[in-house]
């Protein structure tokens, strides 16, 4: 096996519940969102590119029972980042239109996000469910022995 693929699997393997999953990719897009607007001044681009790693990690590092939260944690936890760099006008009001434009300005990034997480969430799902066909089918075979 190639040097590289042993070393990828010597990594923690995390296993999040639905909940600490959204809370993952909550808080990751929120710090990311904060630096963005410090180092970048908000660079869409740079909110985009990073959401799509977030999304794919989430997908990945949810349980297999939680798997379908990821794809409806994921664009939560884009509005939840983009607070910090949508600016906006003084006040309350003056803030929520700015995430609302913001949200539909960039909604590019926030289906993509959405999408790499559910095909993530699909495959894994597709392989646990091939899994537990096969483990079924062996059981029968194992018994009549």
């Amino acid at each position: 096996m190639p040097p590289v693929v042993l070393a990828l699997r010597r990594l923690p393997s995390p296993r999040l519940t639905g909940l600490g999953a959204g809370l993952f990719a909550a808080a990751s897009m929120f710090v990311i969102g904060c630096l963005d607007r410090l180092l970048f001044d908000g660079s869409p681009l740079v909110y985009g590119l990073l959401f799509l790693p977030v999304s794919a990690l989430t997908a990945l590092w949810v349980r297999e029972a939680d798997l379908v939260t990821a794809p409806i944690g994921v664009p939560i936890a884009f509005a939840v980042g983009v607070v910090p760099i949508a600016g906006g006008p003084g006040g309350l009001g003056g803030r929520i239109m700015a995430v609302v434009t913001t949200l539909a300005v960039h909604a590019g990034w926030l289906y993509g996000g959405t999408l790499v997480a559910g095909l993530i969430t699909s495959v894994r799902k597709v392989r646990q469910m091939g899994r537990r066909q096969r483990t079924a089918a062996a059981a029968p075979r194992a018994t009549q022995r």
